[in-house]
């Protein structure tokens, strides 16, 4: 029970690896609070894991403080928050054939990418926060990515957000540590989630071969990454983010 009747908020709860950290947390004892766009899969999960569900646009900064202002009105408290929503919306920087530009990344689904993934996570941290230094401490883990380390063909939008929040997360660690608020990031490989289930046969073994332990992750292997770091273990860790990939070597 390491987390033990503490209020864990959690973004994109609905499924994959927040749905799977939402159940790892209410195992350790948590308070769980999901939210999610998806609002018939985030009742689903409310539902079967005996969690709060709130329908919450992470881009939307009303929205996200209206939710947490209600969750610190039910509780009181908010001792974790898990930065997880995120969205794909990959292409080419731009394409060309025999020469001419025939295809680019629009600027809309650069947009997009970036106001879900970065402003997103700068929206619930700022809206947490307050809370966090008022009560005396606090955890803020972001869901961050290897490819927001290594780069990755044709994901212009969601390494420059993914890249983006592993620098917000080093400035947090910094600015809120006088505060006792810890904040690290968590990197995933490739994770067998719902959507990636969906992808290719070819595509999905061509990951694997990429992995050297010889798999794919689980969402659980996310999630137990989010238990450590947010429970007392991890109290003297900060400002870092933490790969959980399987090894895994980004190629060309």
């Amino acid at each position: 029970m390491r987390l033990k009747d503490k209020v864990c908020m959690i973004t994109g709860g609905a499924s994959g690896i927040g749905k799977a950290t939402a159940e790892r947390f209410a195992e350790e004892g948590a308070k769980v609070v999901i939210c999610d766009m998806a609002e018939e899969a985030g009742q689903k999960t409310a539902a079967e894991l005996g969690v709060d569900f709130y329908p919450v646009n992470v881009s939307n900064r009303q929205e996200v403080q209206m939710w947490v202002d209600s969750v610190v009105e039910k509780y009181g408290r908010v001792d974790v928050l898990i930065n997880n929503a995120g969205v794909l919306r990959d292409g080419l920087f731009v394409k060309v054939k025999d020469g001419e530009l025939i295809g680019q990344m629009s600027e809309e689904n650069f947009d997009l990418v970036i106001a879900v993934n970065l402003k997103g996570v700068f929206n619930c941290a700022q809206a947490v926060a307050p809370s966090m230094i008022k009560q005396g401490g606090g955890v803020i883990l972001n869901t961050t990515s290897i490819v927001g380390l290594d780069g990755n063909f044709g994901q212009t939008n969601y390494v420059a957000s993914k890249a983006g929040v592993i620098g917000m997360t080093k400035v947090w660690a910094r600015e809120l540590g006088r505060h006792k608020i810890r904040v690290n990031a968590v990197a995933p490989g490739f994770t067998l989630t719902e959507m990636v289930k969906q992808m290719p046969e070819k595509i999905l073994e061509g990951m694997v071969a990429k992995t050297p332990i010889g798999r794919m992750g689980e969402p659980v292997d996310i999630a137990n990454a989010f238990l450590f770091l947010a429970s007392d273990e991890a109290s003297f860790i900060t400002g870092v983010t933490l790969r959980v990939d399987g090894g895994i070597v980004v190629g060309t």
